[in-house]
């Protein structure tokens, strides 16, 4: 196969001049190409605004048409798809994955895959219940502490905008990508630069694949939830879950632990426990919101609006003369800020977004980089400790009932409280309530957004606007520690495999379904040892 790059079309071509462009770009005719396929489809907007295509094309006589067209955007490849490793005989034993977001799903999905039938345990419920807790909480204020937007079959994943893009490069990608679209999920995934599954999407394609795991003879365990976990001479043996009926002892010998970054009183009991595990930096700060005509035009400029144009999106940073970072965070173009609590008396932010993209509004996160030197006291569990502080200001500042506190820029920018919205109407549920942010985030927090919304404005007009919407508090970016793991993937308790997002290995639904991919190939690997 050769692949060629920078194939690009104006908004008024078709798809269909792209053989037409492959074959100038090879100086061969078209007859002479066989298969083309679309590797990567991007945006360029720098200087109006164009499509660029990479692109895959079958040939005859690849080498006389390297050498002949001497095209710096043209390249031979030959990649190896990924395959799963050889199947294995189910042990005495099975395995136990614990947590179905992206990291737990894919890792349980190989060990099906490869014959080993694991069992999945997940505190929260299938997502269609899940959906019904998860609208109840935002029309209400009434939280399950069980299942909400951060627990359930998928993870905080379900109720995101299902972005697909990592900035890690492994072949597994493919493969997932493959697994999602042969689920439900839009083709497009395959080959925009930045794909998204949107919420919508992303639910249905859960329910197929639990069907799929379920039929190759996964026990999925919803409601149960990892309470303990007892160990003998430095290997895991048993677990404590508390289910539906009650709590009971689960014998094991081989334990994946997929937790969600939310899972602070599992973190807690495995601390206790003696897991090792030590602090990790994260990010906390706001959710900022624009109307995305905004956005659209501050990206495409005069073509904003254009029915080829999906809506449009930003990727901010910059690094602050106090030594912070501050940068944008999951932005859900067409989306909704929603509420993402998953502890009492504690309100949480998050963005999601539909495949299509057809709101009015544009939410992000903007954040601000923390480190353990900003942690009230020591150890791997305080970073939970803070933020559980700001999330408690946050809840108390509401007034209760899960209600964001929320402040227009141009008063946060003049320290002032807002009164109400301008030209942009917030979208989180349950509500928000206008005040001054000042009085609820920690001075250093503020003060890191407050210097960084102009310099962020100059990279993206009208990012700073006077009438774009913060709304707080967003702690959940990431994992607060990381719970530590060898060269082959175990705790120090031999037997238990810390994966994915919430063991501080993966940032995204991508990067942890791959971790979850190579954890599973770490314990098919122990299981063929030991049976």
């Amino acid at each position: 196969m050769l692949q060629i790059e920078r194939i690009k079309l104006a908004l008024e071509e078709d798809e269909g001049l792209l053989r037409r462009k492959a074959a100038a770009a090879l100086r061969i005719s078209e007859a002479e190409i066989g298969e083309l396929q679309v590797l990567r489809k991007a945006i360029d907007a720098r200087d109006g605004v164009r499509f660029v295509y990479t692109l895959r094309v079958s040939v005859t006589n690849e080498k006389q048409i390297l050498k002949r067209c001497r095209n710096k955007n043209v390249s031979a490849v030959s990649e190896m798809p990924y395959c799963l490793p050889v199947s294995a005989a189910p042990p005495e034993i099975p395995p136990v994955v614990v947590g179905a977001g992206p990291g737990g799903l894919f890792c349980a999905l190989a060990l099906a895959r490869c014959g080993v039938k694991p069992i999945l345990l997940e505190r929260g419920q299938a997502v269609e219940h899940r959906q019904n807790d998860v609208e109840r909480f935002w029309e209400s204020g009434e939280l399950d502490p069980e299942s909400n937007v951060q627990f359930g079959e998928g993870g905080a994943g379900a109720f995101s905008d299902g972005k697909l893009n990592t900035g890690t490069k492994d072949m597994r990608h493919r493969f997932i990508l493959e697994t999602l679209v042969s689920h439900g999920a839009p083709e497009s995934i395959l080959y925009e630069a930045k794909p998204h599954v949107g919420t919508d999407y992303l639910q249905k394609v859960l329910v197929s694949l639990r069907q799929e795991l379920e039929d190759l003879g996964c026990d999925i365990r919803f409601g149960h939830r990892l309470t303990g976990i007892r160990q003998e001479d430095g290997r895991i043996t048993a677990l404590d879950v508390a289910g539906p009926d009650g709590t009971y002892l689960l014998p094991v010998r081989h334990v994946v632990l997929a937790l969600g970054n939310s899972a602070r009183d599992t973190f807690e009991m495995l601390h206790a426990a003696g897991v090792p595990m030590e602090p990790k930096p994260l990010a906390v700060g706001v959710r900022i919101e624009h109307r995305q005509a905004d956005i659209d035009f501050a990206q495409y400029k005069a073509l904003a609006g254009h029915p080829r144009l999906p809506a449009s999106s930003y990727k901010l940073s910059c690094h602050l003369e106090n030594g912070r970072g501050v940068f944008s965070f999951c932005v859900c173009p067409g989306g909704q800020v929603v509420a993402a609590a998953s502890e009492s008396g504690r309100a949480v932010t998050n963005g999601m977004s539909d495949y299509a993209r057809d709101g009015e509004n544009c939410n992000g996160g903007l954040l601000v980089g923390v480190t353990a030197a900003d942690f009230p006291g020591d150890g791997p569990l305080a970073g939970i400790a803070f933020q559980r502080e700001l999330e408690e200001r946050a809840y108390a500042a509401g007034g209760g009932g899960y209600i964001a506190p929320a402040q227009r820029v141009e008063d946060f920018l003049l320290r002032r409280p807002s009164t109400g919205p301008g030209n942009v109407v917030p979208t989180y549920r349950p509500g928000v309530k206008w005040c001054n942010l000042w009085d609820v985030l920690p001075e250093f927090i503020c003060q890191s957004l407050a210097e960084a919304l102009p310099v962020l404005d100059g990279k993206v007009r009208g990012y700073a606007q006077p009438d774009a919407v913060l709304t707080a508090v967003e702690t959940r970016s990431s994992c607060p520690l990381r719970i530590l793991r060898g060269e082959d993937g175990q705790s120090a308790i031999r037997g238990l495999w810390p994966c994915g997002e919430g063991a501080g290995y993966a940032g995204g639904i991508m990067s942890a379904a791959a971790d979850g991919l190579r954890t599973a190939e770490q314990v098919l690997e122990q299981i063929r040892q030991t049976i």
